[in-house]
């Protein structure tokens, strides 16, 4: 993909892209998104400001707009790293009827409770604080197709291991997985 137009990404979307500063796709995009968008599963391993993210919400973004039906999780490991993420994806959702929530420590839990039983289009996670969540409702990641690991070696690095497989063991049906990260060993290629 040498170009964002390349895509079957919606013109105003391509239009967005282009008030936020971005006009032509990096490599990790230009190598992850066409993957994507067909449905792959994906490992795409780039340094930190690669546009990553870009690589991973463009897809999930044309899946929600695309089926109605579809939801999508990304879990990163630290609070931070779920509210630059948000940013992304709210500016992305501008001119749409996507809806999206957040679960991270830090904040309390009744306030997003209320937005999770809204069913978001889109949810970003912490895994312990999603598998807290997950305690209560069990239904919380019903038709999920769409699973982000993002910066997976720092999931690893920082012990969450046994919370991805609780949340993992509570996902139903089929689904596409993207992982990225920084870096790639035996473990990561685990997960």
């Amino acid at each position: 993909m040498k170009s964002f137009t390349d895509t079957p990404i919606r013109p105003a979307l391509i239009e967005t892209l282009a008030t936020m500063g971005i006009t032509d796709p990096t490599p990790v995009q230009s190598a992850a998104i066409p993957v994507a968008l067909e449905g792959h599963d994906l490992v795409a391993v780039a340094q930190t400001g690669s546009g990553k993210t870009l690589a991973f919400a463009l897809p999930i973004l044309a899946a929600l707009e695309k089926n109605p039906a579809v939801r999508a999780l990304v879990l990163t490991p630290t609070r931070e790293m779920a509210q630059q993420i948000q940013k992304v994806f709210e500016g992305l959702f501008v001119g749409t009827d996507l809806t999206l929530a957040i679960a991270i420590g830090g904040v309390p839990s009744a306030k997003q409770t209320t937005k999770l039983n809204r069913r978001p289009r889109l949810l970003i996670a912490t895994p312990g604080r999603l598998n807290d969540h997950l305690l209560t409702n069990k239904l919380l990641l019903q038709n999920v197709e769409i699973v982000v690991l993002d910066e997976a070696d720092r999931m690893l690095d920082m012990g969450f291991a046994p919370q991805l497989k609780m949340i993992q063991a509570t996902m139903r049906g089929p689904r596409q997985t993207l992982m990225v990260s920084a870096s790639f060993d035996r473990s990561i290629e685990g997960i």
